[in-house]
């Protein structure tokens, strides 16, 4: 079970920060997309987030509803909700948050969708560029987030070829350098800056200004996204529930992949990921959980979008 399989490897990457009181979230915001230079939606691949204050981090209340609703997938003869709670509690899961508080950042063009297999398959025949994959033995000395390695062989590449059926979903099995040398690529190819994402742009990209702890609000909605009890098992094709879409129009916000960011940890050996997959439990979805990976990590449940910072 993908929840056993968490408390073997679950560990906090960050350090815990002092707890912020008296935050209120607020009426949540319209998810209208706003409208933004023409220059950040030209061809519509990307979303332009405006510069200003947003609600970063969780408080309390926030993660103790986290730990709430991921028990409450968990709950069965031999545990009950209570049980669930503490057990996942004692895990300390969502204590490596930042502490809820308003940050300022400047507009940024956030990639609209998740880097697909067809897309990285355009890198990859163009530069020769290590296909996406990973062996046996490296996968199991990597020794995190443990599936066996039967459950990753269909994400595998046979060649420069992706899983039939599998161009529109999410790359996975690269690490955070081939996510790097992708965008190094795609400015190459445009005399532009491709980059990866702060773990800060990423967080106000998927919940906006309100705090929302949800791309939709902030009452987990089993059916919103790809988790790890949805009937199919494994990356959805991009932009498939309408719910997970954020405030600005940026799809894929919760579920189907962890993503990474530019946002190095740990003297720069790790990487602060954020999201979620297709795995995962719904505290894991919302916008403020974070966790760290070696920079050599390569999964099926981490995948990458790009920012783009168009000529002035």
């Amino acid at each position: 079970m993908a929840f056993l399989r968490y408390i073997a490897s679950a560990r906090v990457g960050c350090s815990l920060c002092l707890l912020l009181a008296g935050c209120s979230y607020g009426p949540l915001a319209s998810t209208a997309e706003p409208t933004g230079p023409s220059a950040c939606n030209t061809g519509g691949d990307f979303v332009y987030i405006p510069a200003g204050e947003y609600i970063s981090g969780s408080d309390r209340t926030e993660r103790d509803y986290g730990y709430q609703i991921s028990a409450a997938a968990i709950v069965g003869p031999q545990r009950t909700q209570a049980d669930a709670e503490a057990e996942l509690l004692q895990r300390r899961w969502f204590e490596g948050e930042a502490a809820r508080q308003q940050r300022g950042l400047p507009a940024v063009c956030m990639g609209r969708n998740l880097i697909t297999n067809a897309d990285y398959q355009a890198f990859v025949q163009a530069t020769g560029h290590r296909p996406p994959g990973i062996s046996e033995a490296d996968y199991q000395t990597q020794g995190f987030l443990v599936h066996p390695y039967a459950t990753v062989v269909p994400f595998l590449w046979q060649g420069n070829r992706y899983p039939d059926g599998q161009a529109e979903h999410p790359v996975v099995l690269v690490s955070y350098h081939d996510a790097l040398a992708y965008a190094q690529w795609k400015s190459d190819q445009t005399g532009e800056t491709y980059r990866l994402p702060t773990a800060d742009e990423w967080e106000k990209a998927a919940r906006g200004e309100d705090g929302r702890y949800f791309p939709w609000g902030n009452d987990w909605q089993d059916e919103a996204t790809r988790w790890q009890q949805s009937d199919d098992v494994g990356t959805s094709a991009i932009a498939t529930y309408p719910l997970s879409r954020s405030v600005y129009g940026v799809e894929d916000m919760a579920g189907n992949v962890f993503e990474y960011t530019s946002t190095r940890v740990a003297d720069g050996e790790e990487v602060l990921l954020k999201g979620c997959s297709w795995d995962d439990l719904p505290g894991f979805c919302r916008a403020a959980y974070r966790h760290d990976r070696p920079v050599e990590s390569r999964h099926i449940l981490f995948g990458f979008r790009l920012v783009w910072e168009p000529r002035e």
